[in-house]
């Protein structure tokens, strides 16, 4: 067997025990690495600073209570504290978090020296700073994109030249969908040096259950959409309250927290459909597989997503999937045995493909099979094939 790869993976986008929800999917896709037993991984995962762990200050609260250190699932973690500046703080971010990383890093390097690569998630601000990282310490650096950080913010000047500047150093650029891998390409980046490593799904979480247990554990009846996501305008909650009113008799499930919760509220008892729609707030991870299981269809009516986790997992749940047809999701909904997908991001559009669904829904058999098709499998050699290319350290 060849040697075990060491690698230092870095990303703001990575839970801890005080934010457990705070970007899975970077930890989901590394315990799958890591379970091949041929890469071994430390991670640092900066924190916002924040003074105060008291309720009364909300989600900045859950900054404080992040421990400096832990071990999750195996792995250890390290979490240094970086400022944040408003108003000012897109701009000086890649700055502030590569000063105030360079110790946890510099610690990591010397308790393990065999280290040989860091693997950065999120191309801004943390693709920048990890490539500036790897400058100081001597290290390759892969990053991987992941969604926003190329289809939102390239559209503001100094984070784009940032980005291509850290595109032209880092080793190697991984993406998360095909769409993405086309976003920098038309942004200057050379396609040669860019992978495509979709996400995948893990399978001993997400799998169908009994639905009748399903709906009993989560008090779901009759027909039923889920709409799973933060409370934002991006993950098109709005929308598909706005559908409900010409859908006559079907429900409306929404999983997750954040600013527009009261907003949405109001919309629903406005529309005349509040009766019909059910806000949950956030569940953890390992409750959502009930949820899938108990609905009808998942609903994704976001304005950009890379390749989002919750179409995976709702497909591995046995649950068809309509959602908008935008970025890295119709390389997910490519078959009807997966769903639909509307013709626009509407509310109209959204409507009319949860009627076509719901009147021809696939067969559930033939959704979890073709959920197979998106196993972390692939997505773990890719990488491990990626990462093999970079000899052992010598010093």
């Amino acid at each position: 067997m060849p040697p075990v790869i060491r690698i230092l993976t870095y990303s703001t986008l990575f839970p801890n025990a005080a934010q457990p929800g705070h970007g899975p999917f970077v930890e989901n896709r590394l315990r799958q690495l890591v379970g091949t037993g041929e890469v071994a991984a430390t991670v640092v995962a900066p924190v916002p600073w924040f003074p105060f762990s008291h309720p009364v200050f909300g989600s900045y609260a859950a900054f404080a209570a992040a421990p400096r250190h832990e071990i999750r699932h195996g792995i250890e973690v390290v979490h240094p504290r970086y400022p944040v500046i408003p108003r000012f703080g897109m701009n000086l971010a890649p700055t502030l978090l590569e000063r105030y990383s360079r110790r946890a890093v510099g610690r990591a390097l010397e308790a393990d020296p065999a280290i040989r690569l860091i693997d950065a998630h999120y191309f801004y601000p943390d693709g920048v700073a990890a490539v500036r990282l790897g400058q100081r310490f001597g290290l390759p650096v892969f990053i991987t994109a992941r969604g926003t950080d190329i289809n939102l913010i390239p559209q503001f000047e100094r984070p784009r030249r940032m980005i291509l500047e850290a595109a032209s150093r880092a080793a190697g650029i991984i993406t998360v969908c095909q769409a993405l891998k086309d976003g920098l390409t038309e942004m200057g980046v050379d396609p040669g040096r860019i992978t495509v490593l979709r996400n995948g799904v893990d399978f001993t979480m997400f799998g169908p259950r009994p639905v009748d247990t399903a709906r009993e554990q989560t008090g779901i009846a009759g027909t039923t959409l889920l709409s799973v996501g933060l409370l934002i305008e991006r993950k098109g909650h709005h929308l598909v309250i706005d559908a409900l009113p010409t859908l006559p008799d079907v429900n409306l499930v929404i999983i997750g927290d954040g600013p527009m919760r009261d907003e949405l509220e109001a919309q629903a008892g406005r529309l005349g459909v509040r009766e019909r729609v059910k806000f949950v707030g956030r569940v953890p991870q390992a409750e959502l597989p009930a949820w899938y299981n108990a609905a009808d269809a998942l609903v994704l009516a976001s304005s950009r997503e890379g390749m989002a986790n919750v179409l995976l997992e709702s497909l591995a749940c046995g649950t068809p999937v309509v959602a908008t047809p935008l970025w890295g999701t119709p390389e997910v909904i490519a078959t009807p045995a997966a769903g639909r997908l509307s013709a626009d991001r509407s509310a109209e559009a959204l409507a009319a493909a949860i009627r076509e669904l719901l009147a021809n829904p696939p067969a559930r058999a033939d959704t979890l099979a073709y959920s197979k098709n998106f196993s972390w499998d692939a997505t773990s050699r890719g990488q491990i094939e990626l990462f093999s290319q970079v000899p052992a350290r010598t010093s």
